[in-house]
C-alpha cells in the first residue's frame, strides 16, 4: 500500500517555486477516500436486515394465506347391513374386506318357508277374486230383480183391490137378492095365512111359501159366499200390499248386494297387499349390498338371524373425506369451496380436496353431556368446529386414505 500510494510532499515555503500558480490550481485535488471495516460492516447488516424484512413479509403473507390443523381424521359414512326377516342362513358370498359392487349378493337365508307363504297368499288371492267376481255379476242381477218384483207386486195390488171392489158388489147384489127373497117370504107366508081359509088356494100358498123359504136361503147362502169372495179378495189385497212392501226394499237389497261386492274388492286388495308382502319376505332372504365398497361381516353359516340383527358391514372407500376440528379463531375467513390440501401421516402423500361445509355448532355440543358454562367456575377455552373438506375427484382412486387415519389439511384462504 506504501509503494502504491506514497505521501505527497509539501513545497518548502521559503523556497519559490518555478512554476507560479494558476487560479487552476487553486483547488487542492483529493484523491477518493476508501470505505472503512466498519462502514462495510454497516452496509451489510442493512442488507441483511432488508432481505429479513423482505423474507418476514413472504413468510407472512404465505402463512397468513391459510389455516391448518393436525385434529382431522378421514371420515366416511358406515353402512350396516341387518336382516329384514328372520330365518336360517345357508349361504355367505363375501369374505372379510373384499371389495363389493352396489346390490351384489352378500347373505342367502333360507327361502323355503317364504316360498311357502307366496303360495298360500296367491291362492288366497284367486279366491277372493272369484268372490268378488261372483257378487259383481249378482248386482245386476239383484237390481233386474227387485225392479221386476217392485212392478209385479204392484199390479197385484192393483188386481186385488179390483177383486175386493167386485166381491163388495157381489156381496152387496146378494144382500139386495136376500133382501128381495126376504120380503118374498113374507108375502108368500101371509098368503099362506090367509088362504088357509080358502082350500082351493091353499094348495098353491103352500107351494109358495115354500118356495119363497127356499129362495130367502138360497139368497142368504149367496150372499154368506159373497161376504167370503169379499173376505178372500182382501186377503188377496193384504198379500199383494206385503209383497210390495217387502219389494220395496229391494233397492235396500242392491245396496246391501253392492256393499258386499265392494267388500270382496276391498278383501281381494287386502289379499293382493298379504301377497305383495309375501314376495317380498321372498326377496329379503337373499341380501345385497347397499353400496359400493369394503365388507366387514359377522356372519357366518348356520347362524339364525332375527329382523335388524346386523350382519354386515359396508365401508364405501370412494367416498372418504376429511372431517378437520379447527379452533373458532381459524374460521374467520374460512368460507366454503376454498381449496384444500390434506397430508396423509400414513403414506406422506398429499392430496387435493376443497371445504364443503362448516359444522352448525361446536363439537362439544353433539357429545352426550354437553358443556353447561352457567353453572360452576368458568374457564373460557377456544372451542373447536368441524369442517368438512371433500377430495377432488380421483385423489384416492387407490384407497390408500382410509376412515380413521390421521391427516393435516391446510385450506387455502385466498
Amino acid at each position: 500500500m506504501a509503494d502504491e500510494n506514497p505521501p505527497r510532499s509539501v513545497p518548502d515555503a521559503g523556497k519559490e517555486s518555478p512554476i507560479e500558480p494558476s487560479p487552476l490550481t487553486d483547488t487542492v485535488y483529493a484523491p477518493p477516500a476508501y470505505r472503512s471495516p466498519k462502514r462495510r460492516r454497516n452496509i451489510m447488516i442493512l442488507a441483511v436486515i432488508a432481505v429479513v424484512l423482505v423474507a418476514s413479509v413472504f413468510l407472512w403473507r404465505y402463512f397468513s394465506s391459510y389455516e391448518s390443523t393436525d385434529d382431522a381424521q378421514a371420515d366416511v359414512h358406515l353402512y350396516p347391513v341387518s336382516a329384514r326377516i328372520s330365518g336360517y342362513v345357508i349361504k355367505v358370498n363375501v369374505d372379510d374386506n373384499q371389495w363389493v359392487q352396489k346390490g351384489t349378493v352378500l347373505v342367502e337365508i333360507d327361502p323355503k318357508d317364504y316360498q311357502v307363504a307366496v303360495a298360500q297368499a296367491q291362492a288366497n288371492l284367486a279366491n277372493a277374486e272369484a268372490t268378488a267376481q261372483s257378487l259383481n255379476i249378482t248386482v245386476p242381477i239383484t237390481s233386474v230383480n227387485t225392479s221386476s218384483q217392485l212392478t209385479s207386486t204392484a199390479s197385484d195390488i192393483e188386481n186385488a183391490s179390483a177383486g175386493v171392489i167386485a166381491a163388495e158388489r157381489q156381496l152387496t147384489a146378494a144382500h139386495a137378492q136376500l133382501e128381495e127373497a126376504e120380503a118374498n117370504d113374507v108375502r108368500a107366508q101371509d098368503d099362506l095365512h090367509r088362504y088357509k081359509l080358502l082350500v082351493d088356494k091353499r094348495d098353491q100358498a103352500l107351494a109358495t111359501a115354500k118356495s119363497s123359504t127356499a129362495a130367502v136361503a138360497a139368497a142368504r147362502a149367496n150372499e154368506s159366499a159373497a161376504q167370503q169372495f169379499v173376505q178372500q179378495a182382501r186377503s188377496r189385497l193384504v198379500q199383494a200390499d206385503a209383497n210390495h212392501q217387502s219389494a220395496e226394499t229391494g233397492p235396500q237389497q242392491v245396496s246391501s248386494t253392492r256393499a258386499r261386492a265392494r267388500a270382496a274388492i276391498a278383501d281381494v286388495e287386502q289379499k293382493r297387499a298379504l301377497l305383495e308382502q309375501a314376495e317380498l319376505n321372498l326377496q329379503y332372504t337373499k341380501i345385497v349390498a347397499p353400496v359400493t365398497g369394503e365388507v366387514n361381516k359377522t356372519v357366518v353359516v348356520g347362524l339364525n338371524v332375527q329382523p335388524g340383527q346386523q350382519l354386515l358391514t359396508v365401508v364405501p372407500l370412494d367416498e372418504v373425506w376429511v372431517t378437520a376440528n379447527f379452533k373458532e379463531t381459524q374460521l374467520k375467513h374460512m368460507r366454503v369451496g376454498q381449496k384444500a390440501k390434506i397430508h396423509v401421516d400414513s403414506n406422506g402423500r398429499t392430496l387435493k380436496g376443497r371445504v364443503d361445509s362448516i359444522a352448525g355448532a361446536t363439537g362439544p355440543l353433539f357429545s352426550l353431556l354437553p358443556p353447561e358454562n352457567a353453572t360452576g367456575n368458568y374457564v373460557k377455552i377456544v372451542q373447536r368446529i368441524p369442517v368438512k373438506i371433500v377430495l377432488e375427484p380421483g385423489e384416492n382412486r387407490d384407497r390408500q386414505l382410509r376412515p380413521g387415519m390421521n391427516v393435516v389439511p391446510d385450506v387455502y384462504l385466498q
